[in-house]
């Protein structure tokens, strides 16, 4: 189901709903999906949508509005009807049931990390590509702590003393690696972590890392 759909359904603007598939992404609630380009119909202009998957539909609605999520219930049967994919009721129910109890523990955290996050997406607007040192002063976080449960979490890992990122979070657009000469004539290599980057981190480490 695309994302302009799910923003008919719950009478949400389109780029409310991106927003809500990317933070939810972002915070793993969702599998990550790659945008893909439309054309709108009425301007000519190439825009960006998702095309999610049955269950990550629910966690979306039910982040955006949960009143709505009968309503894609009965889409979700509409096209399972039209692709002769049969589900019982019961099963459908069963899985929106599990989708509001996972959606009250995420709307929960999404509350809770809300004000940190507010703060680094205020900042990364104007925000440049930082050291791992400055990106742990600007999230309040501690920068070995920070450091430690990246490489924890294989998104950094050590070569020949260096800090390097995986290839997959540096596809991303979450870090790059700038490389040079100091003025001694010794060839560095280090670690920069972009604005996207900067988010991300304060997304899925707020509770863990970030200071009260």
């Amino acid at each position: 189901m695309s994302s302009r759909e799910i923003s008919d359904l719950v009478e949400s603007r389109h780029v409310d709903v991106c927003r809500t598939i990317e933070r939810l992404m972002a915070a793993e609630a969702i599998q990550r999906y790659t945008p893909t380009a439309y054309t709108h119909p009425q301007n000519g202009q190439d825009y960006k949508e998702y095309l999610v998957g049955k269950r990550d539909s629910y966690v979306v609605v039910a982040q955006l509005s949960p009143q709505f999520t009968a309503r894609l219930v009965d889409r979700w049967q509409e096209l399972e009807i039209h692709s002769a994919v049969p589900q019982s009721l019961s099963e459908a129910l069963r899985l929106a049931a599990d989708m509001a109890e996972q959606n009250a523990q995420l709307f929960s955290k999404v509350q809770q990390d809300a004000p940190k996050v507010a703060f680094v997406e205020h900042y990364v607007e104007a925000g440049g590509n930082k050291s791992l040192r400055e990106t742990a002063k600007i999230l309040d976080m501690p920068e070995k702590a920070m450091i430690d449960t990246l490489v924890r979490d294989k998104v950094l890992f050590r070569q020949s003393g260096n800090l390097l990122p995986h290839a997959l979070r540096q596809r991303e657009g979450f870090f790059t690696v700038k490389t040079g000469t100091s003025d001694f004539g010794h060839v560095y290599t280090q670690t920069r972590v972009t604005p996207r980057g900067v988010q991300w981190i304060a997304e899925r480490y707020a509770s863990e890392l970030m200071g009260g």
